[in-house]
């Protein structure tokens, strides 16, 4: 068993008051990978969700917390885009994901990747789905309509991530999460992501989260 000795000269309370500052200072430490009871995998089974930011690091950075979540619960993952370039593994791998396991699609453009999302739901083999738009967001709300009932029907997270502002609007009215991420600070390889969530039809939009994480320079 460790023990403290009370150094010469300082008295109980002042200890005391020395090992409530030690145990206060601890709490407010940021953690790696911290999450808020909101923000799990769990608030978007079932849901279309959308999932934008100026730049996709942010984003990117949140959504690779979801994917880890997932792989931990042994639920398969799949990550279908169009566009040429998208996250970077050696970043994904870092986070802690296994690469090996995870699914990535590649289509011509928009309405393809609309297919191939609704395709993986249609097998029901899929707990996550992540569908990178970048600046495409022109989806028909028929099509949305098909992958928001696809993925209520068979319990599916079907998350889209968008690169644009704030104020613009959400793909659609079938979107039943939609959430903004930016970064707040970063001071080396520790970084803060924050979320503000604009829509949400089972919480009510207002709520936000805030995440820690570490990685190399820019991942946020």
């Amino acid at each position: 068993m460790n023990t403290l000795a009370t150094p010469t000269g300082l008295s109980a309370a002042s200890l005391r008051h020395s090992v409530s500052d030690l145990k206060q200072d601890r709490r407010n430490e940021p953690h790696v990978g911290e999450k808020s009871a909101a923000w799990c995998l769990a608030t978007f089974t079932g849901r279309l969700t959308e999932l934008s930011g100026e730049l996709s690091g942010a984003s990117l950075s949140l959504v690779f917390g979801l994917v880890l979540e997932a792989q931990k619960q042994a639920e398969p993952v799949a990550w279908i885009t169009s566009r040429d370039s998208t996250f970077f593994p050696p970043d994904a791998a870092e986070r802690g994901i296994d690469l090996a396991a995870l699914a990535v699609v590649r289509t011509g453009d928009l309405l393809e990747t609309a297919k191939a999302a609704e395709h993986l739901l249609r097998s029901a083999a899929f707990g996550l789905l992540v569908l990178d738009l970048g600046t495409d967001t022109r989806m028909p709300l028929p099509v949305q309509a098909r992958l928001a009932g696809q993925a209520r029907h068979h319990e599916t997270a079907l998350v889209c991530l968008t690169v644009k502002p704030a104020k613009e609007p959400s793909l659609g009215s079938m979107v039943s999460l939609q959430a903004h991420a930016r970064k707040v600070q970063q001071q080396g390889r520790i970084f803060r992501c924050r979320i503000e969530v604009l829509k949400d039809k089972h919480r009510g939009p207002g709520w936000s989260h805030m995440e820690v994480g570490r990685g190399p320079d820019g991942l946020c």
